[in-house]
């Protein structure tokens, strides 16, 4: 079987869904050979010989090899502004080795304005067309030699995000030209979302043999007409550990549920789709992350749960992996202990991502978020004073919302500056289906049969186009806020900003 991780997601660290998955298929003796496309795909882009005409294409294809070396050591997180030169001039050659192809790739992104992810015809049609990729001289060869070592029986793609679905039927159609006989599985979080559509009719058929949604493991066992064995596998990186992922050390993604333990907030994508929390027993989580830590030597931990359950991470508190950590919180009454969050820290954590969403408790009540604006300030406050970083999540625009909330958002982060170490804001999306938009006015919001979210008619007559105003004119321009958005970093934003945090620690 090959496993593939396929083009465009930001290349810092390994794919942990094909981790798993080897990890399981290795357990029951099946052979496995992976492919990480996204990154090896990304790298030999950079070797395209470009065209530097001006004065930025000179200087970023002339520092080209010393910027993605940097990015591989801890001084480049000492410093802002050569950071995001690097990644900016990073990003600017991978664009335009891309142009001529009629793309514009990038360290994080995928677009081809002839082309989108949302319609099944235009995925099709890549698929026909596969040489007109700007990964077509790198899927030609790659996939020749390792098909010609030796050929699957079972090919296995991981799609979980818009910017890989391009990239991703390019490679299918050179795979069933290079080797027809193959079985092709397509799975991943975009496929999940498909699937989950309760008027879905697959327009892949003939293309694709089997398409899956959630935990993949089940799946291919099936596939392969074995029965799952007791007991559970662990992860497994051994092929990744030496791949020169652009961060400075091994990064070890690991997941210790899916789904949401909350599953109440209303117009989740997730509760839409249907998808159940499934945790595994902190117990084998904490086993899990000591064997991978010892077998790995990771730099840092990336926990990629949609949000850490209050057991897993007292479970960690106990048990310190003996690295760094971080990941995704909700916030809750554990947060407003001081002497948790102080635990918190010891235990490794660097920085806790906060779904914030709001800073107007009508907004959060309305959305079922289970947040409460007086505890969220307790954590924000004892999570500074405990040296651990906050990544706040903020969501603008959502049916409950109007200018006046907004601006209360607004007041709120100004009144928690100093607690605050990163923001992401985002415009509300309403899922394409879900019973949560019931009584609201909806219509298309992007021409595809695969789109994922409906237009709606706001209640408030707060729609996107003054959402947007909003930000662009009043909430960034703010001096509060634009202090806390120079922090983030671009285009890994997240990602990366733990190694920023870790840089000014003693």
């Amino acid at each position: 079987m090959l496993l593939i991780n396929p083009p465009i997601v930001r290349p810092c660290e390994p794919p942990a869904g094909i981790a798993k998955l080897l990890g399981t298929l290795g357990k029951h003796n099946v052979r496995c050979r992976v492919l990480d496309a996204n990154l090896e795909g990304l790298m030999s882009l950079l070797k395209c010989p470009v065209e530097a005409d001006d004065t930025w294409s000179r200087r970023a294809s002339k520092h080209l090899d010393s910027n993605v070396s940097a990015l591989l050591h801890p001084n480049l997180y000492k410093h802002m502004d050569r950071y995001s030169r690097a990644v900016n001039d990073i990003n600017h050659i991978l664009n335009l080795t891309s142009r001529a192809h009629g793309a514009a790739v990038g360290l994080a992104n995928y677009q081809n304005p002839s082309l989108s992810p949302l319609r099944s015809s235009d995925l099709i049609r890549t698929s026909e067309q596969p040489e007109a990729s700007p990964f077509y001289g790198y899927f030609m060869e790659r996939l020749s030699a390792v098909f010609s070592d030796e050929e699957p029986s079972i090919v296995g793609i991981s799609l979980n995000y818009l910017s890989q679905a391009i990239p991703t039927f390019s490679m299918i159609g050179l795979i069933r030209k290079l080797c027809p006989d193959a079985r092709l599985v397509l799975g991943g979080g975009l496929v999940t979302s498909w699937l989950s559509n309760p008027g879905w009719r697959n327009p892949f058929d003939g293309l694709v043999d089997d398409m899956v949604a959630g935990p993949g493991e089940g799946a291919l066992l099936d596939i392969l007409g074995l029965s799952p064995s007791d007991g559970h596998a662990a992860p497994d990186y051994s092929p990744f550990r030496e791949k020169p992922y652009l961060s400075p050390g091994f990064v070890l993604p690991y997941s210790a549920s899916s789904g949401c333990y909350w599953s109440r907030c209303t117009f989740c994508p997730e509760k839409a789709e249907g998808g159940s929390y499934s945790p595994l027993p902190v117990d084998k989580s904490i086993s899990d992350i000591e064997g991978l830590v010892d077998s790995e030597n990771p730099c840092l931990i990336h926990f990629l749960d949609n949000a850490m359950s209050p057991a897993l991470l007292a479970a960690i508190v106990d048990n310190p992996p003996g690295i760094p950590w971080y990941g995704f919180a909700r916030i809750n009454r554990r947060l407003t202990d001081p002497n948790f969050c102080r635990d918190l820290k010891r235990s490794g954590c660097v920085m806790l991502k906060i779904g914030l969403e709001s800073g107007n408790q009508s907004v959060l009540d309305a959305l079922d978020k289970g947040i409460n604006l007086a505890e969220a300030s307790m954590a924000l406050k004892n999570l500074r004073d405990a040296g651990i970083a906050t990544y706040v999540y903020l969501l603008f625009g959502t049916p409950s919302e109007t200018y006046n909330e907004a601006k209360a958002t607004l007041d709120y982060v100004i009144g928690h500056q100093e607690y605050i170490g990163y923001l992401n804001l985002a415009i509300f999306n309403m899922p394409a289906y879900g019973p949560d938009a019931a009584g609201l006015d909806t219509a298309d919001f992007y021409s595809g049969d695969l789109t994922l979210y409906r237009q709606f008619r706001h209640p408030g007559g707060w729609d996107r186009k003054q959402v947007r105003q909003f930000l662009d004119r009043e909430f960034r321009r703010n001096p509060a806020i634009q202090a806390i958005l120079r922090r983030d970093p671009p285009v890994f934003t997240s990602n990366h900003a733990p190694f920023f945090v870790m840089s000014t620690e003693g």
